[in-house]
């Protein structure tokens, strides 16, 4: 493996769906579900539930990039999830479950927009996605890291993320 490696932050929904799906992209360092851009200091995931935090779930994306690209995990971010409503995906609503992508470049930055050019001009409905700076991550509690993973027979798993994995041919 390459000792280099590049680091993206990406909400899509639920962080359990995003997780599961980037864990099964070859090229991948570490995928860890945590908790961004929000204003409080220290949050669990029951205060990201209350919606008053400012926090969205996501996914921090570590990758080397002699395997997969950027543009390729671009390309995975908009077929995984429906970017076009806002606060929602599926039966998850609140704004922790906002699209976002939260660079730490401007080349980052730069790739992002260019991206969602290219995915808006494949919709009728409008991209509401937020392309953002990082600015604040917290890790999230020990038992959402793997969750697919470690509880592929829950219904949440069943019904959500596995369909999702087998549209996506991950699974």
């Amino acid at each position: 493996m390459s000792a280099e490696k590049e680091t993206i932050v990406l909400g899509a929904g639920c962080f359990w769906c995003v997780e599961a799906v980037y864990e099964r992209i070859d090229g991948m360092i570490d995928v860890e579900a945590g908790y961004s851009n929000g204003h409080t200091e220290n949050p669990t995931y029951k205060d990201i539930c209350s919606g008053n935090t400012g926090f969205a779930e996501v996914a921090k994306v570590t990758f080397d990039p002699q395997r997969v690209t950027l543009n390729e995990i671009l390309d995975t971010f908009w077929l995984a999830h429906d970017p076009t409503t806002l606060n929602r995906q599926g039966a998850d609503v609140g704004t922790q479950y906002r699209s976002g992508i939260y660079y730490l470049s401007e080349t980052q930055k730069e790739l992002a927009e260019k991206s969602l050019n290219n995915a808006q001009s494949a919709l009728k409905k409008k991209i509401v996605t937020e392309i953002l700076p990082l600015t604040k991550y917290t890790v999230a509690e020990d038992y959402h890291q793997d969750y697919y993973n470690n509880n592929k027979s829950t219904a949440y798993c069943s019904y959500v993320i596995t369909p999702k994995l087998k549209k996506l041919k991950l699974e």
